[in-house]
């Protein structure tokens, strides 16, 4: 297994706009708020997380193998 990434760009779906973000290393980040239009991202139906569903790569503990994150986090990054 290669290292884990740990800057994922999520791309609203609402704008387009794209946002490099730091990714959380074991918890899953539930909601994040778009910085060009506002809109609150939320995960995909099953997907753990916003970088999952919406992130150019996965979470730090799907990386891992590990199938999800381990505890919620809601903390929007911007």
């Amino acid at each position: 297994m290669g290292a884990v990434i740990t800057t994922s760009i999520i791309t609203c779906p609402v704008c387009g706009h794209r946002s490099p973000e730091t990714m959380p290393p074991n918890a899953c980040q539930i909601s994040f708020e778009c910085p060009h239009c506002g809109e609150i991202l939320r995960p995909k139906p099953g997907d753990c997380c916003v970088f999952c569903s919406w992130g150019s790569e996965n979470c730090p503990p799907v990386q891992q193998g590990l199938g999800s994150c381990d505890r919620p986090s809601s903390n929007p990054q911007s």
